[in-house]
C-alpha cells in the first residue's frame, strides 16, 4: 500500500510538471539556459565574513544554491548557480567551506586526503551558521522575501536540513544528497523534490525506498525523480559529452525550477 501511494505521488507531481512546463509559465524551457562551460557571470561579496557568490536579477524569491564538496570555487558550480539566475531567480552561494574546499572526490579513496576529516570538519554545527548567515546577508542586503534551496550532494543535505521549523527556506530541492538522515526529512515543513541517480553508491535502492516513505510520510508536497545512466554528481558535474548525463543534468536542473515555480 505504501508503495502504491507513493507512486501516486510521484505520478501526481510529474504531471503537475508536465502542466507548468510551458512557455508561458516556465521560462526555463530550453537547454540554452544551462551554462556548461564559459566564464561565470556573478559576482562575489563578503558578508560577516562569508564569501557569497551571488548572480541573477533582483526578485522577490530568491535561490540559496548549497553545493558540492568542491564549492564555489568549481566552474561547474558557478555555471549552475547563473543558470538559476537566468531562470529568473536572484541566487546566492555561499562559501561553505571557507576557501578550502574538498581536494579530491569524498567517495574515492584519495592518497593525502582524508574524506572523513574533511566532512567531520564540516559539520553541521559548522555549516549551519554559514547558512544562517548566507540567509540573513539575502534577507538584510538583497531584500529577498521568500527564500528557497537547491542543494548538490553535501549541499543536499542542507536544502533539507533549512526546511525544517524557522530554518529559512520554503521550498527544497536535492540533486543525490549525501549522508541525509531519516530525522532532516521527517522535520521538513514545505514542498521539497529530489533527483536521484540510479547508479549513486551513496543511495542504493533500498535506500531510495526508504526516502520515499519518509517524504510521503511528512505529507508535504514532495518528488522524488531517478534518472538512468548517471551517477553520483550528475547534478553538477555530469559529462555532457554523455547524452545521458547531460539529459540528466539539464533534466534535474528543470526540475528545479519547476518545483520552485511551483511552489514557492
Amino acid at each position: 500500500m505504501l508503495r502504491f501511494a507513493s507512486l501516486l505521488a510521484l505520478w501526481g507531481a510529474g504531471s503537475f510538471v508536465s502542466a507548468v512546463s510551458s512557455q508561458d509559465d516556465c521560462p526555463a524551457t530550453g537547454a540554452s539556459i544551462i551554462a556548461h562551460s564559459g566564464d561565470p557571470v556573478g559576482k562575489e561579496q563578503v558578508y560577516n565574513g562569508i564569501n557569497m557568490y551571488v548572480t541573477g536579477n533582483t526578485s522577490d524569491t530568491g535561490v540559496l544554491y548549497l553545493t558540492d564538496v568542491y564549492g564555489i570555487q568549481l566552474l561547474e558550480n558557478k555555471l549552475l548557480a547563473d543558470s538559476f539566475g537566468r531562470a529568473g531567480y536572484l541566487t546566492v552561494a555561499p562559501d561553505m567551506f571557507n576557501g578550502t574546499p574538498a581536494a579530491a572526490d569524498i567517495n574515492v579513496p584519495t592518497p593525502g586526503f582524508n574524506a572523513q576529516g574533511f566532512i567531520e570538519d564540516h559539520a553541521p554545527n559548522v555549516t549551519d551558521p554559514i547558512l544562517a548567515t548566507a540567509i540573513d546577508f539575502m534577507r538584510t542586503e538583497l531584500k529577498v522575501k521568500k527564500i528557497v534551496a537547491t542543494g548538490y550532494c553535501f549541499g543536499g543535505r542542507y536544502a533539507f536540513r533549512l526546511l525544517a521549523e524557522g530554518k529559512g527556506a520554503s521550498v527544497g530541492f536535492a540533486a543525490h544528497p549525501s549522508f541525509l538522515e531519516d530525522g532532516e526529512i521527517s522535520a521538513i515543513t514545505g514542498p521539497a523534490s529530489i533527483a536521484a541517480a540510479d547508479g549513486d553508491q551513496m543511495t542504493p535502492p533500498e535506500r531510495r525506498t526508504q526516502v520515499e516513505a519518509l517524504l510521503l510520510n511528512t505529507t508535504h508536497p514532495y518528488s522524488y525523480s531517478l534518472y538512468g545512466g548517471v551517477s553520483h554528481g550528475f547534478g553538477v558535474r555530469a559529462n555532457i559529452s554523455d547524452p545521458k548525463q547531460k539529459f540528466g543534468k539539464e533534466e534535474a536542473f528543470f526540475q528545479a525550477i519547476r518545483w520552485f515555480n511551483a511552489w514557492a
